[in-house]
């Protein structure tokens, strides 16, 4: 996954061993969308927002959710 600012949303869910603990914080760099898709290798993993927040380091996330998982189409 790609990082391209200082993470504000927490992503939760999903498959421990596809998803790193570092790849759950991650940036968004408009908090007002519903759904987030991320590119992972070969696959999407969808998550959605929740009305949750989290703290790490000090900070407060937004928690996205996780709901699906999708495969990039050759």
């Amino acid at each position: 996954m790609v990082d391209h600012g200082t993470p504000n949303v927490f992503l939760s869910g999903g498959s421990r061993s596809l998803i790193t603990d570092e790849d759950r914080l991650h940036y968004l760099p408009d908090l007002s969308v519903d759904k987030v898709k991320v590119l992972c290798g070969n696959r999407y993993e969808h998550f959605e927002a929740s009305s949750e927040t989290t703290r790490v380091d000090d900070r407060e996330l937004r928690v996205f959710v996780w709901t699906q998982r999708t495969y990039v189409a050759e």
